[in-house]
């Protein structure tokens, strides 16, 4: 093993001692200055994943999050530079944590709190605004066939507890006092501009929005809506979508020629 994976392995390890061949430039003892650096890094790590997921550390508190957090910067130690991506497993750890069963919809919550940042974090893409949605969708004869682009940042969750209304009550004063968490809820993340928006849906939207994700024509995309939920509304998903500029292309249909 080379110095570098020694030191790496180490960093992350509180367990291993101070790698051989470190030295101090002003003569003080490696280990000790090893133990500060390795505790800030952690530190941070820990603090980055705070600032991910601010909801998920309001539901357990600040001493039981920095302590489930700590466990996962051991076991899952960063693999990209960019912080942004740091913590993005964070969820199924938690599904896995027997500590968090007491909260069981605390997984979901870190799911739906990761959508946001990679809503955040998504590619820009210049979307259609309403009136041209509206204008290719009503001068096509062969709506089936359309498929409909969407904005990069969109995600979508399902859930068996009320997700949406979890993560809310958390932005406002008093929210959680009136909370009632023990009902499915399915949820549409996207950016516009600068914000995050969250949205409840309902199933048959999040599997009509993942169909078109996959580029599945608007017919077949319906159908497949249709089967996760007969209540799905064509009119009110799609509004959802034109209204909060989530549309970027609408792709026709091409004749074949014979």
């Amino acid at each position: 093993m080379s110095v570098h994976d020694a030191f790496s392995r180490a960093l992350l390890a509180p367990e291993l001692s101070c790698p051989e061949g470190l030295f101090s430039r002003n003569g003080a003892d490696p280990a000790s200055r090893f133990a500060v650096y390795r505790n800030n890094v952690h530190s941070s790590l820990i603090n980055a994943l705070s600032t991910a997921y601010p909801v998920t550390l309001q539901l357990v508190g600040d001493a039981f999050f920095s302590a489930m957090a700590g466990l996962y910067v051991q076991a899952h130690p960063p693999i990209s530079p960019l912080m942004n991506e740091y913590g993005s497993t964070l969820a199924e750890f938690i599904q896995g944590f027997e500590p968090a069963a007491s909260v069981p919809y605390l997984a979901d919550i870190a799911r739906l709190e990761r959508l946001r940042v990679q809503a955040y974090h998504a590619a820009d893409c210049q979307p259609l605004d309403a009136p041209a949605v509206i204008q290719a969708l009503q001068g096509q004869a062969d709506l089936g066939g359309l498929r409909l682009q969407l904005d990069p940042s969109l995600g979508t969750l399902d859930s068996a507890y009320a997700v949406v209304a979890v993560w809310a009550a958390h932005q406002t004063e008093g929210g959680v006092a009136t909370l009632n968490p023990w009902h499915a809820q399915s949820a549409l993340v996207l950016r516009q501009g600068l914000q995050v928006k969250v949205f409840a849906i309902d199933p048959g939207s999040v599997a009509f929005i993942e169909s078109l994700a996959h580029g599945t024509p608007l017919e077949n995309a319906v159908e497949h809506a249709l089967a996760a939920s007969t209540e799905f509304d064509l009119h009110q998903c799609l509004t959802l979508l034109i209204n909060h500029n989530a549309i970027t292309h609408v792709h026709i249909k091409q004749k074949v020629s014979s």
